[in-house]
């Protein structure tokens, strides 16, 4: 049997839940439909979710529509967890974007759309809520063409848009208008077809025709629109048969060598990690041990979602999805297997930190382990603490997300929690190429060990490396090993207290005492030679900068123009046409919010702007300190104080 990994994806309040829902309805899966408003949905479990009607984890239900097993993702829609979002993008086969008719494409919606056009997913439009007063499907179709550069195709013709009796027509692929449509769009990519629409239409079959749009979806070159109304169940049906016909699945080889990926971390009630794994090849049984990177683990118990529930099972094949327990070392992200499911995705940066308090003095020590659970559940929700001042910071991607970290932790583990205004994250990035070097039994070096290490500037967004430029059989592995975790680890905390990033550090000298050294005197070596190393090359401290795309009536402009230049804004692009401006440029991350604020005032509330990261740039005038957790390998006289226990 095929199966598919589909995703919902949508801005906030387009309905996506709700599609979901009526798609589980419809399957048989469930007897009752939920709803977002009264918090039963199948999807939304969390009671956050349930208390403010929006999806902030990605939750997992399967079931069969015709001839194939579809594993349905349901994704956040709120911009604070794109990360959730885009962890799951890469193991969809394809997606539904939901819109809504009335509020047409939003913010959101162009994120969503990039990204799913920049990973390759094959995705169809799903216009909700027609039957909403204000819905407008034709405009919400010429929208999408003008907005996200995607080719729409109209599977569906609305009557009576925006009333309650608002009816649906699915139109033939062998009958007008839907034929010439199909026709010429498809056609701008197959030559042989538009040959044919021209010369001998009647070779135009609704097989052909279907053979080539599932073709061309799958390829990303045309993406068809479908319409309906979720809460009420208007034009379901005919997307469930697109979801059965035109999106891409894939046949799975339970046979075959064992490769999937985890894209999620629970704790169960007994505090035991929970990790979901979509199996792309393979079978896992239970108390099979499966490789990881951190080593192998042993399955104690496998739970596959089928059929619309969770079951506990004895083995999971390729092409499910399960939870399973056992994996200790597991973390979002790993490969299980040999990877053939896809590399890693990428996600920007969050640019926001903030420091968090336990209100109860008595809470600080469960502070701190409850945040290492939750950013488990999420690697991207970064801790750093401070052990000097006793202080803990959190990064963000939003306000909204500040909010559900402190509700969960109230919630999940009864602690009270306050949170400091949110500052920007700043990294640094080296200027030069510089060296160090620490010589065993030469003074100062106290340990068995040498190292040299050369660091040299990486083009930006290149990330960090870590190379050997040294005879490797010389030493055994683990001490390479041990200098080469330590480098990314220090490389958190550069010359200003910042991240350094985009930096390359090479290993140019080793050497070792047999059988004296040992690992512990490469870890604690490799910090000081590091700093050396950063120093000599020195760094600029950088700040983010985002991208911007705001709306605007064209009334507004010039207030909305001198807004952006008080802001330092950049402008790249803007298009003015029918009364609206459209502005695209890039914004230091700090000013946004600002902007954020005062732009409804400013547009009497129809402006928008949407931003994403785009890129670092370097800060002028003196740079920002940030306090240092740990010794401090920059002032080498104090760092080996302090590794000796000595108070400074």
């Amino acid at each position: 049997m095929r199966t598919l990994n589909l995703g919902i994806l949508a801005h906030v309040d387009a309905g996506k839940t709700s599609l979901t829902e009526r798609l589980l309805f419809n399957a048989g899966v469930i007897d009752k439909l939920g709803s977002v408003d009264t918090g039963n949905t199948q999807t939304d479990t969390l009671e956050l979710e349930r208390q403010r009607g929006i999806t902030i984890r990605a939750a997992v239900v399967s079931f069969a529509i015709g001839d194939r097993v579809v594993n349905l993702i349901d994704t956040p829609g709120h911009p604070d967890f794109i990360a959730e979002v885009e962890r799951v993008l890469g193991l969809l086969d394809a997606a539904v974007v939901v819109v809504s008719a009335v509020e047409g494409v939003q913010a959101q919606t162009r994120v969503l759309v990039r990204a799913l056009r920049r990973l390759g997913v094959p995705f169809v439009f799903f216009v909700n809520k027609i039957d909403r007063p204000g819905a407008r499907y034709r405009d919400v179709i010429e929208t999408l063409a003008a907005q996200l550069a995607v080719r729409p195709i109209a599977m569906s013709s609305v009557i009576d848009a925006g009333a309650k009796l608002a009816r649906l027509e699915t139109l033939s692929p062998g009958d007008e208008p839907l034929f010439s449509a199909l026709c010429e769009t498809l056609g701008e990519s197959d030559e042989a077809l538009l040959d044919d629409y021209v010369v001998a239409p009647d070779r135009l079959t609704e097989e052909r025709l279907g053979r080539c749009l599932a073709d061309q979806v799958a390829r990303g070159l045309v993406h068809p629109v479908f319409a309906g109304a979720a809460m009420t169940g208007v034009g379901i049906s005919a997307l469930a048969s697109a979801i059965a016909t035109i999106l891409p699945a894939r046949r799975p080889d339970p046979d075959g060598p064992v490769a999937g990926r985890i894209f999620k971390i629970e704790r169960g009630w007994g505090g035991e990690k929970l990790s979901y794994i979509y199996l792309n090849s393979g079978t896992v049984r239970l108390r099979q041990s499966l490789d990881l990177p951190k080593g192998p683990e042993r399955v104690t118990a496998i739970h596959v979602f089928e059929a619309g529930r969770v079951h506990g099972a004895e083995s999971l094949r390729a092409g499910q999805i399960a939870r399973v327990s056992g994996l200790a070392g597991a973390r979002i992200g790993d490969a299980v297997g040999c990877d053939s499911a896809g590399g890693r995705v990428h996600f920007a940066p969050p640019t926001l930190e903030t420091r968090v308090f336990a209100r109860r003095p008595s809470d600080k020590a469960a502070l701190w382990l409850a945040l290492n659970q939750m950013a488990e559940q999420d690697p991207l929700i970064n801790l750093r603490r401070n052990e000097e001042a006793d202080e803990v910071f959190v990064s963000l991607y939003g306000e909204v997300q500040k909010e559900v970290i402190q509700s969960t932790l109230l919630a999940d583990f009864g602690i009270e929690a306050r949170f400091e205004e949110s500052t920007v994250i700043l990294v640094e990035r080296p200027l030069g190429i510089g060296a160090g070097l620490q010589i065993l039994f030469k003074e100062p070096n106290p340990f068995l060990a040498t190292v040299g290490l050369r660091v040299e500037p990486r083009a930006p967004g290149a990330g960090n490396s870590f190379a050997l430029e040294v005879d490797v059989g010389q030493m055994p592995v683990a001490f390479y090993r041990a200098v080469e975790e330590t480098v990314f680890e220090t490389l958190k905390q550069g010359i200003f207290g910042w991240q350094v990033i985009d930096c390359h550090v090479a290993m140019t000298a080793a050497r070792h005492s047999s059988p004296a050294s040992t690992a512990a005197d490469f870890r604690q070596l490799t910090p000081w030679v590091l700093a050396t190393a950063l120093s000599a090359a020195q760094t600029v401290l950088c700040e983010p900068v985002d991208r911007f795309h705001l709306v605007a009536p064209m009334e507004s402009l010039s207030g909305v123009l001198t807004l952006l230049a008080k802001s330092a804004a950049a402008m790249t692009d803007s298009v003015i046409a029918d009364g609206v401006a459209r502005l695209e440029g890039t914004m230091a991350s700090q000013m946004i919010q600002g902007v954020q604020q005062q732009l409804p005032g400013l547009t009497s509330g129809a402006g928008t702007m949407e931003t994403s990261f785009d890129h670092y740039a370097p800060i002028a005038g003196q740079p920002r300190m940030r306090g240092r957790s740990g010794p401090d390998p920059f002032n080498g006289a104090e760092y080996l104080l302090r590794l000796r226990g000595v108070p400074i």
